[in-house]
């Protein structure tokens, strides 16, 4: 689909949107029980009316920024070892995602990937837990705070590798051919340093080889790290890759949370159907550095002042006030649920114990009924 034909279909889209909105201003109780009803339907009935699957996405994303900053805070004062790494102004694209897919499909999400993780279904107590090295938690304080996941439910702990995840996905959705699952989805998020890397050509052109149903959706937030998207590809745009693997890509703006809703939507909806592997480009700007121990100086102050520098959350809050989606005071009134969800959960994680070394049965391997399978014979053992 061209970019035009896309854009189009999304403008009609969202005037058919706008006309299901029901006159008035939502207040906190009637938001409240929208977001209940959303929640213990899980169906797409219950998510129909696009201004309830806009609440629905902006809730996820304000928990996602809210945590964000509680981890920050928590790193400042030295109670979190190793690195945090904030989603600010990825929250948009990575949420879109997040609320597109659904039970049995598999996600990858990335280190900014908050707001997507916790739409698909990861709890918040999950993600303080491995924060905060807690023995309770899904990787039980074993590893790095990002390298979280429940794999049985189909969310895969992040590998730090650039692009390395898309041969994982490639993987997962391979086992449920050979199962003959059908109908599942995979989605894998990368940076745009990550389609530099030979990880990211070998996964793409595997999974566009074998037509997996692999959604790739790439947050262009214009630096790897500290490299500008000038040193790093001479490609116009990211998009124009997909072409050396016949794959179909789409531009989205990340800033935008409406275009991320509706544009991934759609991509899932046909991958979902066969329609092969499709990549989905998010231009945006990281609206911090690259993690807490970076003060992101090198980042162009013209950038931060261009249309790329707007705060999709901020736009998101003004989009819900403007259409009368809902007003201040239910804004607030989700703010005070969302902070008081996230001290819970660093409360409760804090009273509970950290690994104990001594104690713990280290192994190499998660599951230890797999140790005997990879066992290496001792040459001193007799035979």
């Amino acid at each position: 689909m061209s970019s035009e034909r896309l854009l189009a279909g999304r403008r009609r889209l969202s005037h058919a949107g706008k006309e299901t909105v029901c006159a008035g201003t939502l207040n906190p109780v009637t938001i409240s029980v929208m977001l209940q009803t959303l929640e213990s339907r899980g169906t797409q009935e219950a998510a129909s009316s696009f201004p309830a699957q806009y609440l629905k996405a902006f809730r996820f994303m304000l928990l996602a920024r809210v945590l964000d900053e509680k981890m920050a805070g928590l790193y400042r004062a030295g109670k979190i070892q190793g690195g945090v790494f904030l989603g600010r102004g990825q929250e948009a694209l990575s949420v879109a995602l997040g609320l597109a897919l659904r039970k049995g499909d598999v996600f990858a999400p990335l280190i900014r990937d908050g707001a997507g993780r916790l739409a698909f279904g990861e709890p918040v107590l999950d993600a303080v837990r491995t924060y905060l090295g807690s023995a309770l938690g899904p990787m039980r304080g074993r590893d790095g705070n990002v390298h979280r996941g429940r794999p049985r439910q189909g969310l895969l702990p992040m590998i730090s590798h650039l692009g390395a995840m898309i041969s994982v996905v490639n993987g997962a959705l391979m086992a449920r051919r050979f199962q003959k699952l059908d109908g599942c989805v995979g989605a894998a998020s990368i940076g745009d340093g990550a389609t530099s890397t030979g990880s990211f050509h070998e996964g793409l052109n595997q999974a566009a080889v074998e037509r997996l149903p692999l959604v790739l959706v790439v947050a262009n937030n214009q630096y790897a790290y500290s490299t500008p998207n000038d040193r790093q590809f001479a490609c116009e745009d990211l998009m124009d890759k997909a072409i050396g693997y016949g794959i179909p890509a789409h531009r989205v703006d990340g800033t935008d949370l409406e275009d991320c809703l509706r544009v991934l939507a759609m991509v899932v909806a046909q991958v979902r159907a066969g329609g092969g592997p499709q990549m989905v480009v998010g231009r945006l700007l990281r609206l911090t550095g690259h993690a807490e121990h970076d003060p992101g100086h090198y980042v162009d102050p013209q950038l931060k002042k261009s249309p790329l520098g707007r705060d999709c959350l901020t736009a998101a809050e003004e989009r819900l006030l403007r259409e009368g989606w809902a007003n201040a005071d239910a804004i607030r009134a989700l703010r005070q649920q969302v902070v008081q969800e996230v001290s819970e959960a660093v409360a409760t994680a804090q009273r509970e114990p950290a690994p104990d070394p001594y104690k713990e049965n280290w192994c190499a391997l998660s599951s230890a009924h797999l140790i005997d399978v990879f066992e290496v014979p001792s040459l001193t053992s007799p035979p």
